[in-house]
């Protein structure tokens, strides 16, 4: 049976942009430097981007499947996959910088969020072998391990000041808050800030709005939703498919919401735009998120 949005208003919530039908449409992200949105089809290996402007869009990476990535600060797109390996993309060239995690062969990347500083959190797939694992990468190319034990590491923001870092583990089903250490990349003092229940999905992708209010997915929910300081449910998006994936702002003004979602290969029960983007149109502003300065030293170089 295939899905059906029981919000009657859901068409008039969001603006189809591009229908890839991908299996996992994720890590949505604006490149200011572009003005255009990029995301990822991961278990497919295919990366795609919009430009909103002219409206065209278009699949401009295919290979090795892509979990997350982030900006650099020279517009290369770094790039986290499968088996730990970790490496910065410049139209058509894949340069190493780490080139696997020995512990991490039978996993893969799946969310990453750069800080204040450049460096970025990413967290790797649980596996038959062990539980999901979250990583800090150094400005200098060193991993270092943060967390464990994770059941799926997901969604991650930082607070507005810069002292605070939420992450989801979605098959727990919370969303948890940390005090962050700009200075050394430091997390402590781990709480639970929302819970989800079975009839509202599984939290997923996450972003925060320039009012400091934490934006999720939610996977089998048919919506994204904004959350309250106290980790409630403010307001929701309704989408026309069950699993959205993650979303991020951008725009000039940063009010568009871009939803990436998921189930592509099997319209027939999740939907017929299952794998599709989507845009919404916001009162509330997003904002920028960090670029990544990890420095790039080559242990392989190939062209695509």
């Amino acid at each position: 049976m295939s899905y059906e949005s029981k919000r009657a208003d859901v068409s008039e919530q969001v603006e189809l942009i591009a229908d890839y039908a991908c299996e996992t449409g994720e890590c949505p992200l604006w490149h200011p430097m572009e003005s255009r949105l990029y995301w990822t089809d991961i278990p497919r290996g295919r990366m795609f981007r919009f430009d909103p402007v002219s409206r065209r869009h278009e699949q401009f990476y295919e290979g090795r499947p892509v979990g997350g990535f982030t900006i650099q600060s020279d517009g290369s797109l770094l790039l986290f996959m499968d088996c730990g390996t970790i490496a910065v993309w410049r139209e058509g060239t894949l340069v190493e910088i780490v080139p696997h995690i020995q512990s991490e062969l039978d996993s893969r990347f799946n969310d990453v969020i750069a800080d204040p500083r450049g460096r970025v959190f990413c967290g790797t797939m649980s596996s038959d072998a062990h539980k999901g694992r979250l990583y800090r990468l150094e400005l200098d190319g060193s991993l270092h391990l943060v967390l464990e034990e994770i059941g799926c590491p997901n969604g991650m923001a930082f607070t507005l000041d810069g002292k605070g870092f939420y992450f989801t583990d979605s098959f727990a089903r919370e969303i948890y808050h940390f005090d962050y250490s700009v200075e050394d990349g430091k997390l402590s003092n781990q709480r639970v800030f929302a819970r989800f229940g079975d009839a509202l999905g599984l939290p997923d992708g996450a972003t925060l709005d320039s009012e400091g209010r934490l934006w999720t997915a939610l996977w089998d929910g048919g919506a994204v939703v904004r959350l309250g300081l106290a980790g409630e449910v403010e307001s929701e998006v309704a989408i026309p498919t069950r699993k959205a994936s993650s979303l991020t702002f951008g725009g000039s003004d940063y009010k568009d919401m871009y939803i990436t979602t998921a189930g592509g290969n099997i319209r027939d029960v999740d939907g017929q735009f299952a794998g599709a983007l989507f845009r919404k149109k916001c009162d509330v502003s997003g904002r920028p998120e960090f670029f990544s300065q990890v420095v790039v030293s080559a242990h392989r170089n190939h062209q695509e």
